[in-house]
């Protein structure tokens, strides 16, 4: 299959098979890495919320006169750390800078090492085995 953008196949010469598949192996493991990334934001931005929440839950503790409880669950919940010293903010960016970060560049290291830096080499060989040739909404490309 040839890259729309260039004209030139997508496979660089003289890459085989093998190597085609182990590349697309580490980019779709980094693939479910960005997945668990994105769960890893809505756990985040869900914590957050919550936290917000109970915060205006304890206001209308307040205003229906439970003072005691309400005291309570803002000293000892809202604002509390979800893990020992960390916030979700701080959770989301040690994954970021010593994992994902350090994964994405490997990636990117082996695709340029062992395929010339093409992406996604491996799909685009399967979507021009997969295609109808000729038939409407299989073009090979836009």
């Amino acid at each position: 299959m040839t890259r729309p953008e260039t004209g030139k196949p997508r496979r660089p010469a003289g890459i085989d098979d093998a190597t085609v598949k182990a590349v697309g192996a580490v980019s779709e493991a980094l693939e479910f890495v960005e997945r668990a990334r994105g769960h890893l934001y809505s756990f985040h931005q869900l914590m957050g919320h919550g936290d917000l929440l109970l915060g205006e839950a304890c206001d209308k503790m307040r205003d229906a006169g439970h003072e005691t409880v309400a005291d309570r669950l803002e000293s000892e919940v809202v604002g509390r750390n979800v893990l020992n010293g960390r916030w979700t903010f701080q959770i989301v960016e040690e994954f970021d800078d010593n994992y994902w970060s350090v994964f994405r560049d490997h990636e990117r290291r082996v695709r340029d090492e062992l395929q010339q830096g093409a992406r996604h080499v491996y799909e685009a060989e399967m979507k021009e085995r997969r295609r109808t040739q000729g038939k409407a909404g299989h073009e090979s490309h836009p």
